[in-house]
């Protein structure tokens, strides 16, 4: 006769789970009730361990059971997944208004870092629309829509590279071409950036699909997508190879992580492709292969970092046990990337102590495990805080001084390679801000050439005078005019004309109609250039007045 299982008035039948034959009733409400199997363990003769022992498997599988039926039902049948995919495909399209939004954000972006704004860079991620295909790659990759996943890509390459190239021409027509700290901060990814994209990336995918979109301008502060792709242009136009490699891991870390996050997302909220399930395994081990793939550079550079800042401990440390109480470290500069790391420290203390420099660099070398190069400064000082005050003036100004001589040899190697000529043909006079070379003839360069690389090299030093003199060539060969005034070309050629006789010092000879000659000739005396006329025909023309007279 089979068993029959009595079920207590009023409680659902979820509660009823079948077992390998047995039957057992448990209750949701979490009252107990009685039931029995065919392999009954509560009989007499078993011990309560054993039976205990015995329902334990069965007690947590039906625990999973229940949790799965909760989040079937509860959760994933609770999103419209035709809804979520069709926005997705939207914000993902190659269209005018991605775009124009990329090429806004690439240029407040870029601005931004230039000018070290924290404010300014957040409106850029703000503006960026690059979540919208990353997002969408990682939901294709989910469902498994090939077309769709290509269409991402292209679209997330297309806006990538208009950020890239918008980005490098600003930078190379900008006077401001130096590393911020803006910018700086965005050429070492480590580890925690991949966490800092991973976690952004689950809240941002969690908004997208339980509809709450709002959350989506947080996600895109802490993601932060298109500085680094900003960066990327900086590098790009600078020719700095390690500023452009490490905002580009940057790039791939944060928009890789974000995709394969999506497409975890997905795949727990329900969203399936047609794919057997080893293919679906496949597919799992290949994201799990990318990340590991992009932590391992990460970890190592974590670690780059953690090392340098315990550097710092070690270095502060020894030289302060070097003096006593009373002496004071003013300045610490570490030059990590140098071979041997770069160590420059200034010391207000009241004893010197110049034999302690070489110990001390053996000392750290032996700690750091890497050869350094110490420069040590030791200023003496009295015991009374207005010694120390007076130290750091005269510190303070040795250090303007060395970056003011530091930053006169730089300008005199830019100049000697915009003129073709050895640095020692450069002329700096500090005091008077001045700098003056003059030029070789290059191969195919106009006189508005050199006034060009003039231009932007003076743009870069506003304190200064800078005077590139050109070799001699031709004048523009004409001063188009028109309704008696220099058209746009013409106002160009007498800048030129006028530029060329300063720093020359030779007159110039005008030839053509006479009012256009006397109006020309005009300006030009009023930049100090002697000038002659005489009446022409045809177009107005400027000449040296050695070749015209």
């Amino acid at each position: 006769m089979a068993p029959r299982v009595h079920r207590a008035e009023g409680l659902p039948r979820q509660g009823l789970r079948g077992n390998r034959g047995c039957c057992k009733l448990s209750l949701e409400t979490g009252h107990t009730a009685k039931g029995f199997s065919m392999n009954d363990t509560s009989g007499p003769g078993v011990s309560p361990e054993a039976a205990s022992a015995a329902t334990r498997p069965t007690n947590l599988r039906s625990l999973i059971g229940d949790l799965r039926e909760w989040w079937t039902v509860h959760v994933i049948g609770q999103v419209d997944q035709a809804e979520v995919t069709e926005r997705r495909r939207e914000d993902g399209k190659l269209s005018e208004h991605y775009l124009f939004m990329t090429a806004m954000a690439g240029g407040i972006a870029i601005l931004g870092l230039l000018l070290s704004s924290p404010a300014v860079v957040i409106g850029a991620m703000l503006l960026s629309p690059l979540m919208g295909p990353i997002m969408g790659l990682g939901f294709a990759l989910a469902i498994g829509d090939w077309a769709w996943l290509k269409q991402s890509v292209l679209t997330l390459v297309i806006g990538s590279v208009l950020a890239v190239l918008l980005c490098a021409v600003l930078v190379f027509v900008s006077p401001i071409q130096t590393i911020t700290t803006e910018i700086a901060a965005r050429t070492r990814p480590n580890l925690f950036d991949l966490f800092v994209a991973l976690f952004s990336a689950m809240a941002g995918a969690y908004a997208m699909i339980r509809g709450r979109e709002g959350a989506i301008v947080g996600v895109a502060i802490a993601t932060a997508l298109m500085p680094p792709l900003a960066v990327v242009g900086f590098g790009l136009a600078t020719w700095n190879f390690t500023v452009f490699s490490g905002a580009l891991l940057l790039f791939v870390t944060n928009f890789i992580t974000i995709a394969l996050t999506a497409f975890g997302m997905a795949k727990l909220y329900g969203f399936r492709a047609k794919l057997t399930k080893g293919q679906s395994q496949a597919q799992s081990f290949a994201v799990l292969v990318v990340f590991v793939a992009l932590a391992i550079p990460l970890a190592f550079s974590l670690n780059r970092i953690a090392w340098e800042t315990n550097a710092q401990r070690i270095v502060r440390s020894e030289i302060r046990e070097q003096f006593d109480g009373r002496s004071q470290l003013d300045l610490l500069e570490i030059d990590f990337a140098a071979a041997p790391v770069g160590i420059h420290a200034v010391v207000f203390t009241p004893v010197l102590r110049p034999e302690i420099e070489q110990a001390v660099a053996a000392s750290l070398a032996e700690r750091l495990g890497e050869t350094v190069k110490l420069d040590l400064v030791q200023y003496e000082v009295g015991t009374n805080d207005s010694a120390a005050e007076r130290a750091q003036l005269s510190a303070a100004r040795a250090r303007e001084e060395r970056e003011a001589s530091a930053r006169a040899e730089a300008l005199a190697e830019r100049l000697s390679l915009a003129a073709g000529v050895p640095t020692r043909e450069v002329l700096i006079d500090e005091a008077r801000r001045r700098a003056l070379v003059r030029a070789k003839r290059l191969d195919g360069a106009s006189l508005a050439t050199y006034r060009a690389l003039e231009a932007r090299i003076a743009a870069g030093e506003p304190d200064w005078t800078i005077e590139l003199i050109p070799p001699v060539g031709a004048l523009p060969a004409t001063i188009p005019f028109e309704g008696g005034e220099p058209t746009e070309a013409g106002q160009a050629a007498l800048n030129v004309t006028g530029w060329a006789a300063q720093r020359l010092g030779r007159g110039v000879m005008l030839v053509g109609p006479t009012g256009e000659a006397e109006a020309v000739a005009k300006a030009l005396r009023d930049q100090g250039v002697s000038v002659e006329t005489r009446p022409g025909a045809g177009p107005l023309r400027a000449g040296w007045d050695s070749e015209e007279g």
